[in-house]
């Protein structure tokens, strides 16, 4: 099977979700709870992992099928930096670096040896 067969587009697909989610558990607070005391963020932010594990537990489950361990966490990994782009610059309202830039490719480079024949 490819590796944008049913399952493994699934996997992708709960994973950039769940990463979604994760985004703002972790960085979402600094601005919308930025007044709040540490033990609200706190909550909050486990309150919101909660539902990313609901989609990374399963996400992980069915990549497993198609995947290997190392594949299935390279593979996260430049999801996570795919969805944290567009988080940075339009929620957060950060720009992107260069050095940022080269760091993505280096990502990206992992994620063509692990998948490489």
């Amino acid at each position: 099977m490819s590796f944008f067969g049913n399952i493994s587009l699934i996997c992708v697909i709960l994973l950039a979700c769940s990463n979604l989610v994760m985004l703002y558990a972790w960085y979402g607070h600094l601005k919308s709870l930025s007044g709040a005391p540490v033990w609200v963020v706190i909550l909050v932010s486990w309150l919101i992992a909660l539902g990313e594990y609901c989609l990374m537990v399963p996400a992980n489950r069915i990549g497993a099928q198609t995947m290997s361990l190392e594949q299935l966490k390279i593979l996260q990994e430049a999801i996570a930096l795919l969805m944290f782009v567009p988080f940075s610059v339009f929620v957060m309202k950060e720009p992107v670096s260069w050095n940022y830039a080269a760091a993505s490719l280096c990502i990206f480079g992992a994620v063509y040896f692990i998948f490489r024949a």
